[in-house]
């Protein structure tokens, strides 16, 4: 499989999340009224899906890096897909939740697996490209899903949407049963406990690998300041009309994307590293500067658009970049050390939308000192776990 095929199918795996996270977001009150609990209980359905797809890289990781790839993604694919069955059928906040959290486990063991494949075919700066070309194309997704869910809403009702969602799951496992290979060399049989944590204590006690992952998380950590934040800031705070809303918000999704084209093309002729830390330094000066027009009241809708823009843009040359980095450390169990990476980025990801949430401080401070102490830590620790550790190898 070439590499622009094996991008487009990890793609079309990895957005089964975004899918199954937005799509059904314009759909809450009528889920909620189905139920016949309130907006704010339903809600809480997106941390249950959050909780479970943490859990489900943790678990599904390690199991993909023993038994090989095709097992692992036909399983997850499998719960998916009878999940949303489940939640077409479901009549309580109870099911929601069990059934969701269901859906979450089965999207996790398939998103872990897609930089797994990645690192199974390719290394150093072709596997960054194909990673940056993954991101590129998964960036439609989150543009596309709430239109999406909104557009099934109006057709027949919210049952469509988790219709979809499955219907596209089918498809999914259709390519993976009758076109991907499996691409993990000589997998092993029989799992044991202890080998599974002996993974673990290997990826998480590896320093240089630990930064790189950290930074990743932290970066991912600081988007999630911005999606918490965004629907209060520009809508209430800033008086934006709903209808622009998608604009302001889908305008980061289009920057994004062109600096995942960026790196594609600069990853020709720098290494990974490097971008990443042009990157740190371009999203820092952003943060600093979005924190000083807060502070000065210098802040409006225009400056801080453009500022957020620069700062999640920039997203495209760190995360595949430290993702390509952290996985040259773990060649024979890739999916393992990116199940860690999955499960800091939606842990971070979590604890920094509810520091946000349960803050009542008006106007953009909550969202931009956050994102500023994110850059900083992430600055620091590339720097000091990852970068230290290989001046000191090289002594």
């Amino acid at each position: 499989m070439s590499a622009r095929r094996l991008a487009l199918l990890v793609a079309a795996i990895t957005a089964l999340a975004p899918f199954a996270i937005d799509a059904y977001l314009p759909a809450m009150p009528e889920i909620a009224a189905h139920i016949g609990e309130s907006v704010h209980h339903t809600s809480v359905s997106v941390s249950v899906f959050l909780a479970g797809f943490a859990i489900g890289q943790l678990v599904f990781g390690p199991m993909s890096d023993r038994l090989g790839r095709r097992p692992v993604l036909i399983g997850g694919l499998i719960l998916f897909i009878v999940s949303c069955l489940a939640l077409m059928l479901t009549q309580s906040l109870s099911g929601l939740f069990f059934w969701r959290f269901v859906q979450a486990l089965g999207g996790g063991a398939c998103v872990v697996n897609s930089p797994a494949i990645v690192r199974d075919r390719f290394a150093g700066p072709e596997a960054a490209k194909v990673l940056s070309t993954m991101v590129m194309i998964l960036l439609l997704a989150p543009l596309v899903a709430p239109m999406l869910g909104t557009a099934l809403l109006y057709v027949w009702g919210w049952q469509l949407i988790f219709g979809f969602l499955m219907c596209y799951a089918l498809i999914v496992l259709a390519i993976v049963v009758f076109v991907l290979p499996e691409t993990r060399t000589k997998p092993e049989q029989k799992p044991s406990v202890l080998a599974i944590a002996g993974h673990y204590k290997q990826v998480v006690t590896h320093r240089a690998a630990l930064g790189y992952m950290m930074t990743c998380a932290l970066s991912v950590a600081a988007m999630f300041a911005f999606i918490t934040s965004s629907p209060y800031l520009y809508m209430e705070y800033y008086q934006v009309s709903p209808a622009v809303y998608p604009f302001l918000f889908g305008a980061n999704i289009i920057v994004m994307a062109g600096s995942n084209r960026l790196n594609i093309k600069l990853l020709k002729h720098h290494k990974p590293r490097r971008l990443l830390k042009v990157g740190l330094s371009v999203q820092l000066t952003a943060a600093l500067l979005m924190v000083a027009v807060v502070a000065l009241g210098l802040d409006s809708v225009p400056v801080i658009m453009v500022l957020v823009m620069v700062f999640v843009g920039t997203a495209g040359l760190i995360n595949p970049n430290a993702v390509s980095a952290m996985l040259d450390y773990f060649p024979h169990m890739s999916a393992t050390a990116n199940a860690v990476m999955g499960c800091l980025q939606f842990s971070l990801g979590a604890v920094a939308g509810a520091i946000i949430s349960s803050l009542s401080v008006e106007g953009a401070a909550p969202m931009v000192v956050t994102m500023l102490i994110c850059s900083v830590l992430a600055n620091l620790l590339v720097r000091w776990l990852s970068e230290r550790r290989m001046k000191s190898a090289s002594v």
